[in-house]
């Protein structure tokens, strides 16, 4: 049973966490950059790259304190090192392979895709495979089959923009405030998900991939007009914002709930994992779980401190890998 040490910089979130054995989260600590990127209502790479470095030493060094972790007490440093932005990956991969090398470790890189997929089992304290995961963020939309820790096939994924990216984009449309997946999700709570009938783009009717960027721009030109890009916000009350946040996320979710449903078919398994930063999203959730229990399969949404990006997954799933023995050298390169 190792103990390891796993950091996540593929993106916006600063993170270090140390699990044991796999499943036994020690610590998990993880500064986000809401603040710096908010008023460019997206996220600027050059800013989140600067932000690592200057958060990095401070978040492992927390981490480790919290665990009452040593350097002899660390069995392996595990990092993201693929997929991301490939300036805030190249923070992580950096200092990953700058203390396997001073401490004698050895060093694993992760998929930070798959990390997601497997997060689920953390707070199982199992492994629940065969499954069919979907992981749903602002990075990635995809369906993986999972038959084992070190034993992922991709089945789908974005031939555009993540559902997540979707979600701020049309946040940033309705002028809501960024993130946009929360603010989404609590707007949507006063508005009716029937009010208006956006399209549910299913790429063929045996796609496991994903497309949104239809959905951003037919909610664009409800606003503002047809080929329009501004002028109609000002038109709309609170309430028709209300509604076309609730239809928006209605016509994601579901897309996604279908097109895990169809995973789940395909694959022949009985079990859903759920993770990523939008399966925080409360009608998600809801409707998962519904199509789950119509068709009688076992749902696991990964536990919300695990769904945006953090170094607990980095370092649980690191453990299968290190017991398999697929441990990088210092050669490890950041890969966006």
């Amino acid at each position: 049973m190792a103990t390891i040490l796993g950091i996540e910089t593929s993106c916006d979130e600063t993170s270090a966490g140390i699990v044991a054995g796999g499943y036994e989260v020690r610590s998990n600590v993880v500064a986000t950059q809401f603040d710096l990127h908010a008023k460019f209502g997206g996220i600027v790479p050059e800013i989140a790259s600067r932000a690592h470095i200057e958060r990095l030493d401070g978040v492992i060094r927390e981490a480790m304190e919290r665990a009452r972790a040593t350097r002899d007490s660390i069995d392996a440093i595990a990092v993201t090192y693929t997929p991301g932005l490939v300036g805030s990956l190249l923070i992580g991969v950096t200092a990953a392979k700058t203390l396997a090398w001073a401490w004698s470790r050895p060093l694993v890189g992760i998929n930070h895709a798959e990390a997601h997929a497997c997060s689920a089992a953390i707070a199982l304290g199992r492994a629940p495979w065969p499954a069919v995961a979907l992981v749903v963020s602002g990075g990635h939309t995809s369906l993986y089959h999972v038959r084992d820790f070190d034993c992922i096939e991709l089945l789908g994924s974005t031939t555009d923009d993540a559902a997540g990216e979707a979600f701020d984009k049309v946040a940033s449309i309705l002028n809501l405030g960024y993130p946009g997946g929360p603010v989404i999700d609590r707007v949507a709570a006063g508005g009716d998900p029937e009010a208006v009938a956006f399209p549910r783009t299913m790429l063929g009717p045996d796609s496991l991939d994903f497309s949104f960027s239809g959905i951003k721009t037919a909610v664009l030109y409800r606003v503002h007009g047809p080929g329009r890009t501004t002028g109609g916000l000002e038109r709309l009350t609170r309430r028709e914002v209300a509604d076309i946040a609730a239809s928006f996320q209605a016509a994601v979710v579901d897309v996604l709930v279908a097109k895990t449903m169809l995973a789940v078919r395909r694959t022949g398994t009985g079990t859903v994992v759920v993770g990523g930063g939008v399966a925080a999203n409360r009608r998600l959730r809801t409707e998962l779980a519904a199509a789950c229990e119509r068709e009688g399969v076992t749902l696991h949404l990964t536990p919300m401190a695990y769904c945006t990006d953090n170094g607990a997954m980095v370092a649980a799933l690191a453990e299968h890998r290190l017991a398999a023995g697929r441990v990088a050298g210092l050669d490890l390169e950041a890969r966006a």
